[in-house]
This record gives structure tokens, sequence and C-alpha cells, in this order.
């Protein structure tokens, strides 16, 4: 575990609610004029359907990190596996196109305390860039707006890359969650609507060429920080090239401190929730720890003491020879067991969030790093 201490915010929100790019795959649902059916069949039937048994929901807590495929939004995504779960809560730590597939860290119960730490943290993809067309959605999604007859060498995009690596300005898709004056800027151009989005700073920490085929295509390997977006990074790469770009293949290989060796695909998911479902198995065995996200964050033990005074909000004086004395956010223990989020200064304790695990959680041989 890394002891560098963090100061990101731990004021985190429940991630229900989709926060990037588009849902272009979402369902909508048409609320028309009700027709009233006085047939005292239909009644009945509909009478025994309203006392069906529902299925409860429980406490989950941990993550699952999903293996999205290609064509389901993360809105979907977490609706599914709450539904698999049957989880009270649950939310994504950072949207994945409907267009890319890979690594969708979904947050089950108190995860969600958890979310904001995986979406501050890094983010690796893979990604293929189409030359010779540029689309009004970066993406294979969108309508074609520029073209090009020409194509760029391997040594030309290599040439390239130091400008686009470090901390660069990058102007967001037309596509995108940016809101202009309320409104997402996805929705403006859904509705034909140009809107000029101001650059930004973005951290690319590394850019790396991996094929470059005769078929006019690219493939590229990026590690980035929060608000970068890829599909930008093909579209702006293409216009100073002179041949034009857009992404048409995406992947997402890490995200804070989920990897690849991680993720699990959703067949997979279902087939061990099916098996537990029929008492051959446990859903404990796909849920990662809740504390895998505060892998960047100083862990400190307390007594069983100072962590009732924790648990009921108070403040705890550290005092001693084994008094820490850095500051910053720690995630306090207790007996091994996850207890709160805290802030650490002056030889006090802080706590601001509260964990309270009881319920479903990560079974303890399932560590971080394996499945």
């Amino acid at each position: 575990m890394t002891v560098t201490t963090t100061n990101s915010a731990i004021d985190a929100k429940d991630a229900d609610a989709p926060n990037a790019s588009r849902d272009i795959f979402s369902e909508q649902r048409s609320d028309g004029p009700r027709r009233v059916n006085n047939d005292p069949r239909q009644h009945q039937k509909q009478g025994r359907q309203n006392h069906q048994p529902r299925r409860d929901k429980r406490d989950v807590h941990g993550w699952v990190v999903l293996d999205k495929p290609v064509g389901m939004t993360s809105t979907h995504a977490v609706a599914v596996l709450k539904r698999l779960f049957q989880a009270k809560r649950a939310g994504h730590a950072g949207t994945l196109d409907p267009l890319a597939s890979g690594g969708l860290p979904i947050a089950l119960g108190e995860a969600t305390k958890t979310v904001p730490f995986v979406m501050d943290g890094r983010k690796r993809y893979r990604f293929t860039v189409c030359w010779g067309e540029e689309r009004d959605t970066d993406d294979t999604e969108g309508r074609v707006v520029r073209t090009s007859e020409s194509r760029p060498t391997a040594d030309s995009v290599r040439e390239l890359l130091p400008r686009f690596t470090g901390t660069i300005e990058q102007i967001p898709p037309q596509y995108s969650a940016i809101k202009v004056q309320g409104e997402r800027a996805y929705d403006l151009a859904r509705d034909g609507e140009t809107v000029e989005l101001k650059p930004r700073p973005v951290e690319i920490h590394e850019l790396i060429l991996v094929e470059h085929g005769d078929n006019g295509q690219s493939v590229f390997e990026a590690e980035c920080g929060k608000g970068t977006y890829v599909r930008a990074l093909a579209r702006d790469m293409g216009r100073i090239l002179g041949c034009f770009g857009h992404i048409c293949a995406l992947r997402r290989t890490i995200v804070g401190p989920f990897t690849e060796q991680d993720m699990i695909p959703l067949e997979q998911l279902e087939a061990l929730c099916n098996r537990a479902a029929s008492g051959e198995g446990s859903l404990a065995d796909a849920l990662l720890p809740v504390e895998t996200a505060l892998d960047d964050i100083p862990a400190l033990a307390v007594t069983r003491a100072d962590a009732a005074r924790l648990h009921r909000g108070q403040a705890v004086l550290l005092r001693g020879r084994d008094a820490p004395n850095n500051s910053g956010t720690v995630y306090v223990t207790v007996a091994g067991r996850l207890l709160a989020l805290a802030e650490l200064g002056n030889g006090e304790l802080i706590p601001k969030r509260v964990f309270n695990l009881s319920g479903l959680t990560a079974s303890p041989a399932r560590n971080h790093g394996s499945n």
C-alpha cells in the first residue's frame, strides 16, 4: 500500500446518476394517455400480479469490476448488477461509452462512499483510430463531417505524440456531458445545436503507438487523468496530421486500483448468481472489498474504544509514542475491519464517512488482484 496521503474529497455521492458522455442506447419511456379497462377479468389478473411476492432488496457492500460489453450503457450495467445482487444501492465510478468495452467499476452499498477515490485515479485505454474521416461524435456512431484521402505514416504519428503528452489543453467533444447553461452538451448536439465548449487542462501520463497498419488504422495505448476524452485525442491528432480521424474501437484496461485481472464478464457474473441462487456458490466470491478503492490512502488501526467513538461521529485524540505524525485523509480499521474515512491532523482523528458493513461483503479469500 502506498502511504502517501491523498487529499481527495471524501464527500462521496451515490453514483446512480449518469455523469458523462452519451447514453445513446438508453431506453425511453412514452407516457401516453392511459386507457381504462372495465373488464373485471382484467382487474382480477392485475390483482393477482399486484400480490405476487417481490424480491426484497438487501445490504450488499463491495466492488464489482464489470468487463462491460460493447453496446451497453453504464447506467444499464448498474441496473443489471443491482438486480443480480438484489442490492439496495449501486453506482459506477466513471461512465464508459456504449461503444467502449472494459473496466466499469460498480460500487454496491457502502462502497458508493468511496466512488470519488476511484474516479480521481488513473485510467488506461487501448484504442483504435480510423484515419480519413472525422465524425461529429468523434467515434463510429456519428455522422461524417470531414474526409481526406491522405493517410499518416507511422513516423509522422510517433513524432506527434509528445504534443499530446503531459498537461495539455483539450476541447471536449460536442457529444459529452459538459453542462452548457444547465444543459448537457450531448442533449444540445442531438437537437442540432452547435455549442462552443471551452478548452480545459487534462493530464496525459503516457501515449504510445502500439500498431500502425496499412488499413488506415492505428492502435494506441493511453494513460490519463480524470476528465480526459480519448475521442478528442483521435479528433485532434487527425486534424494536426491533416488526414482527420475518429475512434473505431475503445477498451478501458485500468481505472483507479482496478486492472483487467479484476474484471468479470457479464455472462460469468450471471452464471455465478445462478449457482448462488441454487446454493452452489456465494455472490461474495464476485465482490472486491470496499477498501480496495482506498489503496492509495494510508490505513490507521484504532482500538475498540476509539472505534466506538468514531462510529458515533465523535473525534478521537491520538496520543502516545505510537501516535501518527502525518495528516490528511486516512481510512480507519478496527480488528482488521474497515470502520471509517477520517481526517487526521494535530493528533486528532475526525470521522467523515462511517461504514456500516452489515450484510453481504466480499469473501475473506477475495483479495485485490485475484479472481
